[in-house]
């Protein structure tokens, strides 16, 4: 028996990295998962694919992934982009298409989701923010406006919809290990170094797992987390709360 038997989950950004540990962790621990996604998971889970900016297409995967999982208890906005720079650095086609994912695929595919969790007597939306929302990291300005509009969308949201039985939460995370990260450090002029730097600005010496980061977003999911909402679960290795003094 797990925490998570008979609910039916939906995690955005399903095909690799967070959303793909996310949906095997759940799946594990005894849920109902469906990937939501313009890539597959290849995992044993169902499959619906849509682009987070595109409204219709969300609004059809929620429903065909409702369909097939019998109803909604868990939402877990994943999907995401990223994008390295100054507030100089960017062009505003750039700045639009990020926040066009990050921001308003939240909103989109929580929209569509919505009326299905009030249906739920167990139901729990989780977003996945970042480190970048709370402290400043250089070359990530698009990138931590994004994370800071989802940080305080949790907010927003959890105090909107308390009374509907809903809790929303969001995780935090540092640098984690993912394609992502990788596709970033092989743009770096040296990856080694590049990875060397993002491991050493996290006190504990090392990336982030996605499968750290699922443990956390399982966490706020669970039915044994239900007096927990408006609340942000930072996975950072320490990065946000630490002030380490120098090795001698």
């Amino acid at each position: 028996m797990g925490e998570f038997d008979g609910l039916r989950a939906l995690v955005t950004g399903g095909g690799s990295g967070i959303g793909l540990a996310t949906l095997t962790l759940l799946a594990e621990r005894g849920a109902k998962v469906a990937s939501l996604d313009v890539n597959a998971s290849g995992g044993p889970f169902v499959e619906v694919k849509a682009d987070v900016t595109d409204e219709v297409g969300v609004i059809a995967a929620v429903a065909q992934a409702v369909e097939q999982l019998g109803g909604l208890d868990i939402l877990v906005n994943n999907a995401g982009i990223g994008a390295a720079g100054t507030v100089e650095d960017n062009p505003y086609d750039e700045w639009l298409r990020v926040l066009d994912v990050n921001v308003l695929g939240t909103v989109r595919v929580t929209r569509a989701a919505l009326p299905h969790l009030r249906l739920s007597a167990n139901a729990a939306i989780v977003n996945t923010c970042s480190i970048a929302a709370t402290a400043g990291l250089p070359q990530r300005a698009l990138y931590s406006a994004s994370k800071g509009a989802i940080q305080s969308l949790t907010l927003a949201m959890a105090a909107d919809h308390v009374h509907d039985g809903i809790r929303v939460n969001c995780v935090n995370p540092g640098t984690a290990d993912t394609p992502w990260v990788q596709r970033l450090l092989d743009t770096a002029r040296d990856p080694v170094a590049e990875r060397g730097a993002l491991e050493g600005r996290q006190p504990m010496g090392r990336l982030v797992s996605a499968e750290e980061v699922a443990a956390a977003i399982a966490y706020l999911a669970s039915p044994l987390a239900a007096s927990t909402t408006g609340t942000a679960l930072a996975v950072d290795g320490g990065m946000q709360g630490l002030r380490l003094r120098p090795k001698s």
